[in-house]
């Protein structure tokens, strides 16, 4: 039977389908709890993330289809944070498209230029505040003129 971390590393973001959960932060501990049960504990992006009631369904079958019965606990604190992303989650963020956060950043860092993912430039403006979820924000690239999500910091 496969380690429970190892499983939900199998279950991906149902809003950035190319990172999964661990990568993303969300799965704070996978704890054996009997032979063949383990309780799973995450923590949501934003406490009103809409795709938290599919991770949390997504954690469950995956578990059952690999031989776990799992119980999944959210913890709101200490609350989510970008610094949890892995390198990994950066990198496949980048190539998708999506400019990720800086390390260490906070919300001041919103309406400053930022790195477009397509072409490198730092000549970008913000269009919006909100993008095509609540964690991102819209851009555009002035020099390849191509718009771009940014994953916001918190």
């Amino acid at each position: 039977m496969k380690n429970p971390l190892e499983i939900l590393e199998m279950v991906p973001d149902p809003e950035i389908p190319v990172i999964n959960i661990v990568e993303l932060g969300i799965v704070r501990e996978a704890k054996i709890t009997s032979e063949n049960t383990c309780e799973v504990t995450i923590t949501p992006t934003y406490s009103a993330c809409p795709a938290m009631f599919t991770i949390e369904e997504d954690i469950i079958k995956i578990m059952k289809e690999n031989g776990w019965e799992a119980k999944v606990v959210t913890k709101m604190f200490p609350i989510w944070t970008t610094d949890w992303l892995t390198d990994e989650a950066r990198e496949k963020l980048r190539v998708y498209g999506i400019t990720p956060p800086e390390k260490g950043a906070d919300e001041h860092h919103i309406g400053k230029p930022k790195k477009c993912p397509r072409c490198g430039s730092m000549n970008s403006k913000q269009i919006s505040r909100f993008g095509s979820t609540l964690c991102k924000a819209s851009y555009q690239c002035l020099d390849c003129l191509e718009p771009f999500d940014y994953f916001k910091c918190h």
